[in-house]
């Protein structure tokens, strides 16, 4: 079972109407770097191409180097799942210590670790669009695994991010 590719939102009326806006959308704030902008815009072609989002998600990358979390914790990336699918789920992404990663790890492994956040956050999408019933520990694990799923899949095709 693939939630990336799994259909359970079909049952969800609310989901399925015509007038609903669809699809994975990027907005960048102005001082995100060029070289995460151009790997992240890549990726998302790449994911737009495999899989469909059937609400609108909207990724924001932020230039700071953390995102406050709705429960007060500062973290690096973040889902918003509204309790209702009617309203439209979002994720946040810090990418303003890019410089720092690409200094410890090079940039190809700063590209691909910020690249692994969107995935991780997807996975979250698709278990909130599939109604997926886990444990906070099992949804965690679950969307690690897919991390490492999509960005190892995404490797076959691209040598560098």
């Amino acid at each position: 079972m693939d939630i990336w590719k799994k259909t359970n939102w079909k049952n969800n009326k609310e989901i399925c109407k015509k007038e609903r806006r669809m699809g994975l959308r990027f907005r960048f704030q102005k001082d995100v770097d060029k070289n995460v902008r151009r790997a992240c815009i890549d990726f998302g072609n790449w994911i737009r191409s495999k899989y469909y989002f059937p609400v609108r998600i909207v990724i924001y990358f932020k230039s700071t180097p953390y995102i406050k979390a709705s429960d007060g914790e500062f973290v690096s990336a973040t889902f918003f799942e509204p309790f209702s699918k009617i309203d439209e789920p979002f994720i946040k992404i810090a990418t303003g210590d890019f410089h720092q990663m690409t200094e410890e790890w090079g940039e190809d492994d700063a590209l691909a670790a910020i690249l692994g956040s969107i995935a991780h956050e997807l996975t979250h999408y698709f278990q909130w669009i599939n109604d997926i019933r886990l444990t906070d520990i099992g949804l965690e694990k679950q969307a690690s695994h897919y991390t490492k799923k999509v960005i190892l899949e995404y490797a076959q095709i691209r040598e560098h991010p």
